[in-house]
């Protein structure tokens, strides 16, 4: 049987600020290089006018009044950012990246242009130029918590794994109470199989942030690899009690599977198909089943084989690239 594809893949991606661009950053710091938006400067008047408006909640009028500076003063750091803010918030990355981008060009030791720049093209799927966003940002703050957990976040999906982890285990070393960060660094260490450091990130982080099917997913992949088959069931029979899945059904066959209870593995099976009758993990599940029903009967029970085979082509029609269920389909039929 073949594990859930996956799982700690996506985990990473799920649990951070690049799903949420509103979590708590870096506060204003004026960090405006000397020259580049000086108060007092041209400008400066539609800068405040901009800012009071905002504070009145007329986004409308605040973002006229950057608009204002900028044509005024194109070098006004502030109105660029002004306008970025207002455009994050509305749900426009597209936007907010060119004004943060241009504010991060004026002053590229501005900590935040440099950060939420990144974090536009992140959103925006435009990891690479992201990660050389972020690089700039930490160049001015190494300790930036958020800043290096979405770089490692954003190398992990650049298949980058090595630079992931030198990222994520200085996230979880700024804040070690941060559950999201235990998390990122769970899968990014299941990624490079160190299993047995995954499993513990894992349990921090059930002290610290919900357990999503998706992190317990994670987490049953991490005890599978270190055969710990019976913590795997616990965790899986958990999680199909509270949210069942055809991936967590067919995960908790598998443990069950190894665990010789072959009844419940069947049944298990049996239900992750009824949620998705396309899941062909689980197809490969129940041709497991049904075959060690025809061995243990020596070949007698011909009605096992063929239930075996059937759910072996069935499982090949829905996904071709599996050369171990091919070479047991041509052993059996």
């Amino acid at each position: 049987m073949t594990a859930a594809g996956g799982c700690a893949a996506a985990l990473a991606v799920f649990l951070t600020a690049c799903q949420n661009p509103f979590v708590p950053d870096s506060q204003r710091e004026g960090q405006a290089e000397p020259g580049i938006g000086t108060v007092g400067g041209p400008g400066q008047e539609h800068i405040e006018a901009g800012e009071a408006a905002l504070d009145a909640g007329n986004n409308a009028a605040a973002m006229e009044e950057f608009a204002k500076a900028i044509a005024v003063n194109p070098t006004l750091t502030d109105a660029h950012m002004g306008m970025g803010d207002i455009y994050r918030t509305e749900g426009d990355f597209a936007k907010a990246e060119k004004s943060y981008g241009e504010a991060a060009r004026l002053a590229p030791k501005n900590f935040d242009a440099q950060y939420y720049h990144g974090l536009m093209l992140h959103l925006l799927d435009r990891v690479t130029d992201a990660v050389s966003a972020y690089l700039q940002a930490l160049s001015v703050k190494p300790e930036d918590f958020q800043t290096n957990l979405n770089l490692s976040v954003a190398y992990y999906q650049l298949g980058e794994t090595n630079q992931a982890h030198t990222f994520g285990e200085r996230a979880v070393k700024i804040d070690p109470r941060n559950g999201p960060a235990r998390v990122n660094l769970a899968a990014v260490y299941a990624d490079l199989g160190r299993h047995q450091e995954a499993v513990t990130e894992f349990q921090q982080s059930f002290e610290l942030v919900e357990s999503t099917p998706r992190i317990l997913l994670a987490y049953a992949e991490s005890l599978r690899a270190l055969g710990r088959y019976g913590e795997m069931r616990g965790t899986l029979d958990q999680l199909v009690k509270k949210v069942p899945s055809a991936a967590a059904w067919e995960r908790l066959g598998y443990a069950q599977f190894k665990l010789g209870d072959y009844a419940g593995a069947s049944s298990s099976f049996d239900s992750s198909l009824k949620i998705d009758p396309d899941y062909f993990p689980a197809l490969n599940g129940v041709a497991v089943c049904e075959l060690n029903t025809y061995v243990w009967s020596n070949g007698a029970n011909n009605d096992a084989r063929q239930r075996a085979l059937a759910a072996l082509r069935r499982s090949l029609v829905i996904n071709r690239n599996q050369p171990s269920i091919e070479a047991l389909l041509g052993r059996y039929k």
